[in-house]
């Protein structure tokens, strides 16, 4: 039998009046390029009410955020950050330096550099967003960055001294409070008094997207982010308690999250559909998540297991919890997805803010062709050649002649040419005749 939909997306309809994001995106970077700090400053002053004398955070400004924290959230701080710290440097041990002789005398070499400088964005707006700070600035500095700017915008007004202080304990080493737009283009253009970057890392509204999306090629980016999803696989095994709760965790983080829900079971569908709907009640965050559920939510029965795993890769969602018998069969079934969590002990919240793996991670589908933000995206992979001998280079030599040859490249081949020239002392009429005319 078909997939059963016992709830269905049902996104907003477009309206004329869309705002038209690429375009008011490019008139900032255009803006920032030709006025550096003093575009910055206008933009700040439009989007966020805030116009510091200085961007950039002195030491005593940081030292008074973190004084303004409870003890208790710099040692959570610490934690979390040891957590993600530990995996970081897991992933860094795990790619090595390698060098091998491919042939007598042809030495190949790879190497994995740290990039020279890095923006973070961490972003503010709705909710202060400690973790981003964690999962980019502290995930850069552990592959060997030199250089992390942290960008950050006010909050309402105020200046987010829990996400200041995140930013500086995960080693940030300069702290601007700047955000959307402005943030990105003097982050990856470079202004008067803020360095340009190579690199920049970390997720933001659409704007902030849009932003880094242009930007790219210019700099490296980590990713092209929407909005937050969740999906979760269950069988007749499910508490659909926990399905709904976990649904609504990540419903919270925007009126555009998708969230689905596919299994095996009727029942567990029904039962978790009606949790939900008594828990947007009274929680807190229920005017966000309730417009998400209802425009980008979804429920679906499918007849068996095998169904469903190969539904939630047609999904690719970002975050996909696995609420069955036997768990660990996703790593096995599965192949497109950001992050897995395996099991009802192991929720989507933990990965958030917690556990230690990065949540910054592929959306609308891109976890079909790449992974997350890890430590590896802040290294770029270079490699070396060298040829030892004049035996292995004169061998090189003939063969490069042939196969630049092949393709009417005769400048490569003449260079392959010198090298065997000098060696197998072959006739080679070209450098015969140039030799003849010295």
């Amino acid at each position: 039998m078909p997939a059963k939909f016992l709830k269905s997306k049902q996104p907003p309809a477009t309206g004329s009046a869309k705002v038209d994001v690429s375009s008011i995106v490019r008139g900032v970077i255009d803006d920032v390029r030709a006025n550096g700090d003093a575009a910055v400053r206008k933009y700040s002053e439009k989007f966020d009410k805030w116009s510091p004398v200085s961007f950039k955070l002195s030491q005593a400004e940081i030292d008074e955020s973190i004084a303004a924290c409870s003890s208790q959230t710099i040692e959570d701080i610490k934690q979390v950050q040891k957590n993600v710290r530990a995996f970081a440097q897991a992933q860094k041990d795990s790619l090595k330096d390698l060098e091998y002789e491919i042939q007598p005398g042809v030495i190949l070499g790879q190497k994995n550099l740290p990039i020279e400088a890095v923006g973070a964005y961490i972003p503010g707006g709705r909710y202060p967003l400690l973790a981003s700070a964690h999962m980019t600035i502290l995930t850069a500095k552990v592959a060997g960055v030199p250089h992390v700017i942290g960008c950050t915008p006010p909050i309402a007004g105020q200046v987010p001294h829990a996400t200041i202080a995140a930013m500086h304990l995960a080693g940030a080493d300069e702290i601007y409070l700047i955000g959307g737009v402005q943030a990105i283009a003097a982050m990856a253009i470079g202004t008067e008094t803020i360095r340009k970057v190579d690199f920049i890392a970390g997720p933001g509204n659409a704007f902030v997207a849009e932003g880094k999306r242009q930007l790219f090629g210019e700099i490296g980016i980590d990713l092209f982010a929407g909005p937050t999803e969740i999906l979760i696989v269950t069988d007749e095994t499910a508490d659909p308690f926990l399905v709904a709760t976990d649904i609504l965790s990540q419903a919270e983080h925007g009126p555009d999250s998708p969230a689905a829900i596919i299994t095996t079971s009727e029942e567990v569908a029904r039962e978790s559909i009606r949790i939900i709907d008594e828990l947007l009640k009274n929680l807190p965050t229920a005017d966000i998540a309730r417009v998400s559920w209802a425009q980008f939510g979804e429920v679906i029965v499918v007849d068996t297991i095998e169904e469903a795993w190969k539904l939630a890769d047609e999904y690719a969602y970002e975050h996909v919890q696995i609420f069955t018998r036997r768990p660990r069969d996703a790593l096995e079934k599965m192949t497109a997805y950001g992050a897995l969590f395996l099991g009802e002990n192991t929720c989507v919240s933990y990965g958030d803010k917690v556990i230690g793996t990065n949540h910054v991670l592929p959306t609308r589908k891109a976890g079909r062709y790449t992974g997350g933000l890890w430590v590896g995206k802040f290294l770029r992979t270079v490699t070396y050649q060298e040829v030892l001998s004049d035996t292995a280079s004169g061998e090189l030599g003939r063969l490069c002649g042939r196969a630049a040859r092949a393709e009417n490249f005769e400048g490569h081949a003449r260079s392959g040419d010198a090298r065997a020239y000098h060696h197998l002392k072959d006739e080679f009429g070209w450098i015969n005749t140039y030799k003849a005319s010295l």
